[in-house]
């Protein structure tokens, strides 16, 4: 089997290199690369049907990229919430931390957009080494998500270092290692990465699939690698415009996902990150999409729609509205429209 490095050293990262597999205009999509940088690795190059199919969309630059005039470099506004550079502290309890600067592709709807791969996005010795004495010095932080880039794109005994250091913090419960790589290079999941990240525990995967066709054979086998070494996982799927925004690509994608024990844990209304307007879809779609899934299939499936406010304000969950009103009785409609009654015990709070 090709190591996982041979095959990242081979991505592609021009349009006229990508134009050698499809026929397509390359030239026009040269000013967007410019800005946002393009890295197909030949794994993921492969899962590609055609020009503008879900995952070509997910991929590849488009000029439309250039003409956002809606969206914000940073709309969770996270430099602003970093007391130590690639440390984010927005939540009370918990922190992101910013480890690596790259990926094994560089999807177009990143909410990192603005710096991934780019040299606003530089991590140092001294960064980690800032940033883990800043989670030492601060005991309300019980838990510590490791994000970038992709923290996976790190050496094994890099990730060893820096989880171990993490895990020596007394006040530090668990740790979540947020990923895509079992998406976009499952072969980076091996047996010795597992060794390394199974020392960790309690250490949990969030991982990112937006699409059934990128469930395939190798990313099911990397998640069972995973999963059979007791870390839970989980994944956080972004609501795209042309990609997945219908209830029956999604319900394909979220039961997909339970057969390969990764639960669907968020599906995300998409940032308001430059560049990526034209991914964004009205609130009232994932809305609805939610209203089909919720007791047509099972709730193992069913993940919890949020948006993710801007200015750093937090994930709000975006529910259907089930209720009709409140009183001595709940009245509410289920999931196939029929009115239903609870009664109530006691006063509203």
């Amino acid at each position: 089997m090709t190591h996982w490095k041979e095959i990242l050293q081979k991505s592609i990262d021009t349009p006229a290199e990508l134009a050698r597999h499809f026929d397509f205009d390359c030239s026009a999509l040269e000013a967007a690369n410019a800005s946002f940088p393009m890295r197909i690795n030949p794994y993921y190059l492969g899962l590609i049907q055609s020009v503008k199919d879900p995952l070509w969309k997910q991929a590849v630059p488009d000029p439309t990229e250039l003409l956002d005039s809606v969206c914000i470099p940073d709309p969770l506004d996270e430099e602003n919430l970093s007391p130590v550079p690639n440390l984010v502290h927005k939540y009370p309890d918990r922190v992101l931390f910013l480890v690596a600067s790259e990926c094994a592709m560089y999807c177009r709807f990143c909410t990192r957009k603005r710096k991934v791969a780019s040299s606003e996005m530089i991590i140092t010795d001294k960064m980690i080494d800032d940033g883990i004495g800043y989670i030492s010095k601060n005991p309300t932080v019980r838990e510590v998500l490791i994000s970038g880039g992709d923290p996976l794109i790190l050496s094994d005994a890099r990730l060893d270092s820096i989880l171990g250091r993490l895990r020596g913090i007394p006040t530090v419960e668990v740790i979540r290692i947020g990923t895509r790589m079992p998406c976009t290079l499952p072969m980076r999941i091996t047996k010795e990465l597992v060794a390394v990240l199974k020392k960790h525990h309690p250490l949990y995967i969030n991982t990112h699939f937006n699409h059934p066709r990128e469930l395939t054979t190798e990313a099911t086998a990397a998640c069972s690698l995973l999963a059979d070494s007791g870390i839970p996982l989980g994944c956080q799927t972004v609501l795209l415009k042309g990609v997945n925004d219908t209830p029956e690509t999604l319900q394909k994608l979220f039961l997909g996902l339970l057969r390969m024990r990764v639960k669907p844990y968020y599906l995300f209304q998409g940032d308001l990150t430059r560049g990526t307007n034209h991914f964004r879809t009205h609130s009232s779609i994932g809305i609805q999409i939610m209203r089909q899934l919720i007791g047509t299939i099972s709730g193992m499936a069913i993940p919890t729609l949020a948006l993710d406010a801007p200015g750093g304000k937090g994930k709000i969950p975006l529910t259907p509205d089930y209720i009709i009103s409140r009183g001595h009785q709940l009245i509410f409609h289920n999931y196939c429209g029929q009115t239903c009654s609870y009664p109530e015990n006691g006063d509203p709070v």
